[in-house]
């Protein structure tokens, strides 16, 4: 079997084991990077690019090359399989991310009984950033069918994308360059210097993953609105995406517009500091429906952007076939 197919194969098996068992459970390896990458910050952390490089160069460097080591000691095409597999496993976080919207879905049918957000402001910090201590139902629904496009590529596609291109060290750099700009690559007063590095690293490798899913998000369509759906998707992509602050959330999150008929955009909340988004769709504003709507385009979306991504493993040219040692006597 050679490269491109034992990787194509691990690409669908780690793709399924996320579907079927989700994150694991304790000793998450994203996790343990998370944790060495603020034990660096603490003894790197200044405010300037220059520190922010060389943090963002030192871990990547290191987990990559160790990425990179372990891969080139697999010696059959089933090891490469299943290394592949297990990457693929931990990087994505697709049915973490469903979760999460249902989650706030439910919290928001409570509060309409209740007339309480408490517990979905509280909830929204799991998918995104954003200030949520006076927004509204509606403001809620808005920034979790936001928070689902724009993740749907960086929890799937990206990971299952350069897993596709670039193997198992492809998927660790991706998942580790994207766990970096989660944690400094935003605008503050603390990381608007020191998270530079991060945050444009990020932006580099999602590109292609993020049109990736914006293509899929109009390919898929139909099965949610028809041919309606693919106007409203291509007119949102090619009008309102630009407007967007974000060069690779504007496409996913305005074709995720187009496709569920409704309007995103407005203005956020980070860290203190407010970011207006151009209008992003042409419908009314996202209700709780629309959150659960949403989750089935995320799921969607992602299942057909892993399949295409397994293909383009597939037929990778350039790569040599891996054989088994055998013994001599």
């Amino acid at each position: 079997m050679c490269v491109s197919r034992s990787v194509a194969v691990g690409l669908c098996l780690g793709y399924v084991a996320d579907r079927i068992l989700g994150d694991p459970p304790r000793h998450h390896p994203v996790a343990w990077f998370g944790q060495l990458a603020t034990t660096t910050e603490k003894h790197i952390w200044a405010n300037s690019r220059k520190h922010g490089i060389l943090y963002t160069s030192l871990l990547l460097t290191a987990v990559t090359g160790t990425a990179l080591v372990i891969n080139s000691q697999t010696r059959s095409p089933w090891q490469r399989c299943l290394l592949t597999a297990a990457s693929t496993w931990v990087a994505l976080g697709g049915k973490s991310l469903e979760a999460e919207g249902e989650a706030m879905a439910t919290r928001l049918d409570t509060a309409a009984i209740s007339g309480d957000l408490t517990a979905a402001r509280e909830r929204l910090s799991h998918l995104c950033s954003r200030d949520a201590s006076a927004l509204t139902a509606d403001e809620l629904a808005r920034a979790t069918v936001e928070s689902l496009a724009e993740n749907t590529s960086d929890a799937v596609t990206g990971a299952v994308f350069w897993g596709a291109v670039a193997g198992v060290p492809g998927i660790v750099l991706y998942r580790a360059a994207n766990t970096l700009d989660a944690m400094v690559g935003y605008r503050s007063d603390r990381y608007e210097k020191f998270g530079w590095a991060s945050a444009r690293l990020d932006d580099l490798l999602n590109y292609l993953p993020a049109r990736v899913t914006a293509a899929v998000t109009v390919a898929i369509a139909p099965a949610f609105g028809g041919y309606a759906a693919v106007t409203r998707a291509c007119l949102a992509w090619r009008h309102d995406a630009p407007a967007h602050p974000s060069p690779n959330a504007g496409p996913v999150e305005a074709t995720a517009a187009g496709v569920l008929g409704v309007s995103l955009g407005g203005t956020n909340t980070y860290a203190g500091s407010r970011e207006t988004r151009g209008k992003l769709g042409t419908g009314p504003a996202p209700v709780v429906d629309d959150v659960r709507r949403a989750i089935t385009l995320t799921r969607t979306v992602a299942a057909t952007a892993t399949a295409a991504c397994v293909a383009l493993a597939w037929v990778l040219p350039g790569r040599r076939r891996i054989t088994t040692p055998r013994s001599t006597l």
